[in-house]
């Protein structure tokens, strides 16, 4: 055991980006698999929890494609299991310099339990799609925490045996000024805006209106056929207005972005994230718009889910940049 404890990493090396790498991505997979679940009505391809159906924790032939399915969507909860406990212990030994990657990968940790009862009870109750709602709204809270983690190992306080690990050319030549901070987590360093505090606000309203459109989609989706099989209850909202109340915190969104965008080319701020955000936004709203116009094919609809949870990773990091350590 104390061998093991030595191997650990003592700052953050490849070992622990990686894990936080892997962390995020299997967060934006699970909501992936999740919505290919509720497309393909296979909610209740297996119709008990814990076990997948009386007797069994596995999927049976009876149970056809839908059993496979959903059995194949909680088999990735033991992936998540696995790579939270790794890169948990990857982080203990730098616990006390890197209390915030320690925080970070903890509340990932204790999200599994939580996410494991929430997925019963949405089992239990029949797919309620208020229940699953939930389960989604999870599920992108993860996202933002992993992407915090993530960005956390690039960007935060490290030790000088660290900087060798900076990705020379990952971010742009602003923003990277954040990686040359070698003060140790609570020795005295502080979180500076690199941006105007208006451009701050900007951001933040921003924020909200991602997370505006993304709770509208929930509902949006919730009524309309891709809320699971013929069977599956909705939650009795009209699809066509729901439709047309989602696209309007989408464009505010988009707006918004492109004002960030343009502020920073002129003011010469960082800009690597506003970027990203808005060529998710331009896909987003690409692929929402050819969805709608071809019936909502379901293929569709989980590459416009998966972008999502990519449009809510690309705020966060925004928001994240707008703040060095020095």
């Amino acid at each position: 055991m104390k061998r093991l404890y030595q191997w650990l990493p003592t700052s953050v090396d490849r070992r622990v980006r990686v894990l936080a790498w892997a962390s995020l991505a299997v967060q934006i997979i699970l909501v992936g698999t999740g919505g290919a679940v509720r497309l393909t009505g296979s909610g209740l391809g297996c119709p008990t929890w814990p076990q997948c159906t009386d007797g069994s924790f596995v999927s049976t032939p009876e149970m056809g494609v839908h059993g496979i399915i959903e059995f194949t969507n909680r088999l990735l909860t033991f992936v998540i299991v696995v790579i939270s406990i790794l890169v948990f212990v990857a982080v203990l030994r730098i616990r006390h310099s890197r209390r915030d990657l320690f925080v970070l990968t903890l509340l990932q940790g204790l999200s599994i339990p939580l996410q494991a009862v929430v997925g019963g009870i949405t089992v239990l109750t029949g797919l309620n799609p208020y229940i699953v709602g939930i389960h989604f709204v999870i599920s992108i809270g993860l996202v933002v925490v992993t992407t915090m983690l993530v960005y956390r190992v690039y960007y935060g306080p490290r030790s000088a045996a660290a900087i060798a690990i900076a990705d020379a050319g990952a971010f742009d030549a602003r923003s990277s000024a954040l990686v040359g901070s070698l003060a140790p987590a609570g020795a005295g360093s502080a979180l500076v805006l690199v941006v105007p505090p208006w451009y701050l606000l900007v951001s933040k309203i921003t924020a909200v209106f991602v997370g505006v459109t993304v709770v509208v989609g929930i509902l949006t989706t919730g009524s309309g056929p891709h809320a699971g099989d013929a069977a599956t209850p909705r939650n009795g909202l009209n699809t066509d207005v729901m439709e047309h109340i989602h696209s309007y915190p989408a464009y505010i969104t988009f707006a918004l972005t492109l004002v960030l965008v343009i502020a920073a080319l002129v003011l010469r701020l960082p800009r690597r994230w506003q970027l990203t955000l808005l060529l998710i936004e331009v896909a987003q709203i690409a692929v929402g718009l050819t969805q709608s116009r071809l019936g909502l094919p379901p293929a569709l609809v989980v590459i416009h889910m998966i972008l999502a949870a990519c449009l809510v990773a690309a705020m966060t990091a925004t928001l994240l940049a707008q703040r060095r350590r020095v």
